[in-house]
């Protein structure tokens, strides 16, 4: 993928994306109009892309697809994540056709549109695969104008002048404004999500789906909100988020708030933090055996506990964890001090690293896709797992009341670890997948075991 000439568009292209290096990818154009910029990954899941654009922990980044056919089953209301997009746009290889599927209700490049994202279709996945593998993870700008004109110069400026996503605490930009009551089931064929019915009070205004209380986005409009700096149609830039306290979602304690209900429900109740997360957690964790109550990124410890948990749960999100961590490891730290079971996914893993004095660091590619095999060093099992992360645990950094119980086979980087003077444990990849495999689903009742 040479450099290209700046004002050479080929003919019949809609689409581009322009890389900081200064090379010129061109394509269609579908979705949404406009450019974003962000950071350029690649996902090798064949499966599930709703569920991995509207997946949180994609904040900020650029997602080319190395499965040729995406979109052929079309798009629904049921395989989401989260109510938006956080993903800020797709680069796939064959146009999106219309859908194949008993489960769709639309089409991907209407689904895309309403959502306000880019598509770009036509690219040589492969070769753009390949580029990210030998250089790294580049940053990029992502842009579709039916008319095929393009300000090159101007792209490549916003590509170079993004300051990357290390540095970047985005899951203040992501997370829940206030606190909820989640109790959604999983999703059956046939009998869809079982109920969902936040724990409210009586009479109290409630949402009807728990993460429609995020800050990004509005469904009903189908446009960015005024919130919504990642993954607008014009100049999409994460870095403009990182504020540490300013404004940020705020969690009211339990004492001091008229619609939380103590009930008499002798299921587990687990706090979780909310960083980015994902709606397929709370429903394994509900599916478990568990009642769930749902927290910001920056909610205190006083705050977490006057909700009287059994156990805590730190969850997956976006950004560069040592930013975040500047808020959450002081709370997750009590956490652990108060003996409470502690249960981390992804950056909650890597947050609960941190707080015990591990380190980490940015990937040179990272991990992305539903098919990579992690080794359990208890007994040598592997499972084959979900994975999004472009920050890991320096696992040689553990302390020494830490102990590494999984590994990843493609490059024998940390994928989790327990603490042995405490019941807390960790894992850097998705147990609950969407999309994906189930290997992993034991470790939600492993979670929920240690709470009764």
């Amino acid at each position: 993928m040479a450099e290209a000439k700046p004002m050479s568009v080929p003919e019949g292209a809609t689409g581009v994306l322009v890389l900081a290096s200064g090379d010129v990818v061109w394509g269609r154009g579908f979705g949404a109009e406009g450019q974003a910029v962000g950071e350029v990954c690649f996902h090798t899941a064949m499966t599930g892309y709703q569920e991995i654009m509207t997946d949180p922990s994609f904040a900020g980044q650029i997602i080319n697809f190395t499965f040729p056919h995406i979109g052929n089953v079309g798009a629904n209301a049921d395989d989401i994540e989260a109510d938006e997009p956080h993903a800020l746009g797709m680069i796939v290889r064959e146009d999106v056709t219309e859908p194949s599927n008993f489960r769709s209700t639309e089409h991907l490049d209407a689904w895309m549109k309403k959502h306000a994202r880019i598509g770009l279709s036509g690219v040589d996945t492969r070769a753009l695969t390949r580029r990210i593998r030998l250089g790294g993870a580049p940053n990029g700008v992502i842009a579709h104008s039916p008319s095929g004109e393009f300000d090159i110069p101007l792209l490549l400026q916003m590509a170079r002048e993004w300051p990357g996503l290390e540095g970047m605490d985005l899951a203040i930009t992501v997370t829940t404004e206030t606190h909820f009551g989640w109790e959604g089931g999983v999703w059956r064929l046939g009998h869809g999500y079982a109920p969902t019915s936040p724990q409210r009070a009586p009479g109290s205004q409630a949402p009807s789906t728990p993460s429609s209380q995020r800050k990004l986005g509005s469904q009903a409009t189908g446009a960015p909100s005024s919130q919504q700096k990642l993954g607008s149609q014009a100049t999409t830039d994460p870095s403009s988020q990182r504020k540490l306290g300013s404004q940020a979602p705020t969690a009211t304690p339990a004492a001091q708030d008229p619609d939380f209900r103590q009930d008499d429900d002798t299921r587990p109740h687990v706090v979780a933090i909310d960083y980015g997360s994902k709606k397929n957690i709370f429903r394994n964790l509900v599916d478990a055996g568990a009642r769930v109550t749902v927290l910001p990124a920056n909610a205190t410890f006083e705050q977490a506990i006057s909700f009287d948990p059994d156990g805590f749960f730190l969850s997956n999100g976006p950004g560069d964890p040592a930013a975040t961590a500047e808020y959450a490891v002081p709370v997750i730290r009590q956490m652990l001090e108060s003996g409470k079971p502690v249960f981390g996914i992804c950056l909650g893993h890597q947050l609960m690293a941190l707080a015990v004095g591990a380190k980490t660091s940015k990937m040179f590619q990272g991990h992305r896709g539903a098919n990579h095999p992690v080794k359990r060093l208890s007994d040598g099992a592997v499972e084959i797992t979900s994975m999004n992360h472009g920050f890991a645990v320096l696992g040689e950094t553990l302390p020494a009341n830490a102990r590494e119980t999984h590994v990843s086979l493609f490059d024998g980087s940390n994928a989790g670890f327990e603490l042995i003077d405490r019941p807390a444990f960790a894992v850097q990849y998705h147990p609950e997948a969407s999309p994906g495999p189930q290997d992993s689903l034991y470790l939600f009742e492993r979670f929920v075991g240690m709470l009764r």
